[in-house]
């Protein structure tokens, strides 16, 4: 435990410890490389030291600081998730790193974590931290351990998926940005290297270099997608064990995260267009206390969409709100979705035909015309055909889109309000926008496009309250 702090620190403190080597070669003296590690070893020694933890009935604590003192405190009745995180040094040392969550973090806040806990102390503190009180109603003699119940486990094929997500070119786009931020594509303008490219670039032809270089780029891309899905939902499993459910992924840092079942309210499909093309999908939990963005709420990476279907059918028992039919909000809604799609296309069109009284257009430019509006058309087409919601049996299941497709099915009873929102052009085409809040996942859920007439008769069956409400009823009858 003793060794991660220190090393933590000497990697936190990288660009001190290169100005003090920088220091120490100007003047000669490398004492001082050497006295600003030691410090730094020291330091981490020494928060490793003043860092202590502790839980009684009502919360859990931590107290650390070398230089000022502070004490963190979080109710356990607030406790939400609770996840570890074991990068290689911690693997190597069997420790982890265990982060409790209450799903009401700040923004950048790093939120409640203990650091260096040893891996086999995590399983009973999980249990504890997740427990309805501190000690179980059964006696010590009489422990139980519940057996897990695997829900889905990672297959290699699931790799195929990887290059869909564009997440390699995103990584080669942000590598060249750092680069060209340190002014190394400066430096390099005249040298042999870069004649040499150029030089290259002649003989070849400009078309065949552009082509190599977009190949080259794409493989990259493509190895870096599947690398970094390999690294990191490698050996996934997703288990349940009772009221816990239990997700475990990575292949060098391996992070586990435990939520408790009592607070899924729900779960979202979600499918961008090119992994839907290959019949994939990724599965969103929709839980109180869980941040629905980002990969917070992730239970499964893109995967076959039927092995997502299955897994969400097990969590939340109802088939048909996950593969059941959906109403279709009618042709006003439909309409929407094409002149959305293809006003953009028809302005281009415009201004081309516009251009081509007083100059000449370049073919080109109506090839492109033309690409957008077919992409318009299959938008549109696509669009209408997503678009749909179905209520009944406790559930609310909303679905839209197309380059990023979601069916989110949410429990009626985790439903705290109803929002009907209508902009000027919706209330034209006599459609409105519903959006149940909820304090669980993105905290609000739309359903897009809903007749007005029926969307507070849509909110009341899914709540029946809705219907006491004088406002309401005032509302669906305007």
């Amino acid at each position: 435990m003793l060794l991660v702090h220190p090393v933590h620190e000497v990697l936190r403190q990288v660009p001190l410890l290169i100005g003090a080597v920088v220091l120490g070669s100007a003047t000669g003296n490398s004492m001082w490389s050497i006295a600003v590690l030691v410090l730094m070893i020291v330091f981490g020694a020494a928060r490793w030291f003043t860092t202590t933890y502790r839980i009684d009935a009502e919360q859990i604590q931590r107290r650390e600081g070398v230089l000022q003192r502070s004490v963190l405190s979080v109710p356990r009745n607030r406790i939400r998730s609770v996840s570890t995180d074991a990068r290689v040094l911690h693997r190597l040392l069997g420790l982890t790193v265990v982060k409790v969550s209450t799903g009401q973090e700040a923004k950048g806040d790093a939120g409640f974590a203990l650091d260096a806990v040893r891996a086999d102390e995590v399983p009973a503190l999980r249990a504890l931290l997740l427990a309805n009180s501190p000690t179980d109603s059964r006696d010590a003699g009489e422990e139980v351990v519940p057996q897990a119940w695997v829900l889905a486990r990672w297959q290699p094929s699931w790799l195929r998926y990887s290059p869909l997500s564009f997440t390699g070119l995103a990584t080669i786009a942000a590598a060249f940005g750092v680069i060209y931020q340190t002014g190394a594509v400066a430096a390099l303008q005249d040298s042999p290297l870069a004649r040499q490219g150029l030089d290259a670039a002649e003989r070849f032809g400009v078309i065949a270099t552009v082509v190599v270089a977009v190949l080259v780029v794409l493989t990259l891309g493509v190895m870096l997608s599947v690398v970094r899905s390999l690294v990191t939902f490698g050996n996934l499993v997703l288990s349940r064990r009772d009221e816990v459910l239990h997700l475990q992924h990575g292949l060098l840092r391996v992070r586990e995260h435990a939520f408790d079942m009592r607070r899924l309210r729900g779960g979202t499909i979600r499918q961008p267009l090119l992994v839907r093309a290959f019949g994939g999908a990724r599965l969103d939990a929709v839980m109180t206390g869980v941040d629905g963005a980002g990969e917070a709420s992730l239970l499964l990476p893109p995967c076959p969409a039927a092995t997502a279907e299955g897994v969400l059918t097990e969590l939340i028992g109802a088939p048909a709100a996950v593969t059941g039919e959906l109403r279709h909000h009618g042709p006003a809604a439909t309409r929407r979705r094409w002149t959305r799609a293809l006003t953009f296309p028809a302005l281009l069109v415009v201004g081309l035909a516009a251009t081509a009284f007083v100059a000449t257009v370049p073919t080109w430019a109506w090839a492109l015309c033309g690409v957008v509006t077919v992409a318009g058309v299959f938008l549109a087409a696509d669009r209408s055909r997503a678009l749909g919601h179905r209520v009944g049996d406790g559930w609310l299941v909303a679905r839209s889109g197309s380059l990023d497709r979601r069916r989110d099915c949410l429990e009626a009873a985790g439903i705290i309000g109803w929002t009907a929102r209508q902009t000027l052009f919706q209330r034209r085409a006599g459609v409105a926008t519903l959006i149940a809040a909820t304090p669980a996942g993105v905290k609000g859920y739309r359903v897009l496009d809903v007749p007005a007439e029926l969307a507070w008769s849509v909110a009341a069956t899914t709540s029946p309250w809705v219907a006491d409400c004088d406002w309401a009823r005032e509302s669906a009858h305007s």
